[in-house]
């Protein structure tokens, strides 16, 4: 497997990373989830994506680390909090670490910044934000990040403003088209030595379109082209890790024409498959 340094923080992680979604996000899965966990160990992926409100996801990695605690030091493991509050973040992370049975998290993230007033009351006298750095100084977290999908600009101005190790926004051919971040966030971020978590790649399943011969392969590949760290999907069945896994090792960035026909096929559905920025 592949692998990059994340950012400007020295560690290097694999190029693909086990998303949040999937089978992880479900409540009373824990066998589904636990083989979906071990199948993206032992495929040698090292980044693990959850946030605290992703159902029973960190109680599954919990499960896990605390059976095999070997396994959890040989991976990088991140989570989020949504809090827009000092305490309320504090309070999620206390949960997190109890959750996951682990005293420290590789990566925490300030969870799907949306709006201006996000912006406001994380950076804020009481805010979030206060609650990341004091947890980056006490060594509860080793770095930390910012998450968002709505609002390249938003998101923007948050890598812009604060002191982030990391962004996680999304990177896929509508992205390509629609413009923002890919053309704002990604090249700011890249210039600050600020880590590029790549999300949505798949756009939860609505981006594969066979009959235009758009594939989870290419799609992947595509992501991996851009100028990211790690490329993260969620994983229902241990066959999917496998498939997620293959398309790291066997990566091979997509050529100019290729791009360009990706683009031009996506181009009538790109609005409308946006779905995550809330513009339908």
């Amino acid at each position: 497997m592949k692998v990059k340094t994340f950012g400007s923080t020295g560690r290097d992680v694999t190029i693909v990373g086990l998303g949040g979604e999937g089978v992880l996000r479900t409540h009373g899965r824990l066998t589904e989830a636990k083989a979906v966990i071990n199948a993206a160990v032992d495929e040698g992926i090292s980044y693990f994506d959850s946030a605290h409100v992703y159902a029973d996801s960190e109680l599954y990695y919990g499960e896990i680390w605390k059976a095999c605690p070997d396994k959890r030091l040989g991976v990088f493991q991140a989570s989020k909090s949504a809090s827009r509050d000092r305490e309320g973040a504090l309070a999620d992370l206390e949960s997190t670490l109890d959750r996951m049975q682990t005293d420290y998290l590789d990566l925490w993230q300030i969870h799907d910044v949306r709006t201006a007033q996000d912006l406001d009351m994380i950076s804020g006298k009481g805010g979030a934000l206060e609650a990341f750095l004091e947890a980056k100084d006490s060594g509860k977290v080793r770095f930390i990040g910012v998450t968002g999908h709505h609002d390249p600009h938003i998101l923007t101005r948050a890598v812009q403003d604060w002191p982030v190790d990391s962004v996680m926004m999304p990177v896929n051919p509508i992205e390509g088209i629609l413009g923002g971040f890919l053309t704002g966030t990604m090249p700011l971020a890249k210039e600050k030595g600020v880590a590029v978590i790549a999300m949505k790649i798949l756009g939860g399943g609505h981006f594969i379109i066979p009959e235009l011969d758009i594939t989870p392969a290419l799609l992947t590949r595509y992501a991996l082209s851009k100028d990211i760290d790690v490329a993260i999907v969620g994983c229902s069945t241990p066959a999917e890790v496998k498939a997620l896994s293959d398309h790291g090792s066997a990566f091979e960035p997509v050529s100019d024409s290729e791009e360009a026909e990706l683009l031009k096929a996506m181009k009538p559905y790109a609005e409308r498959m946006a779905f995550y920025r809330g513009v339908i």
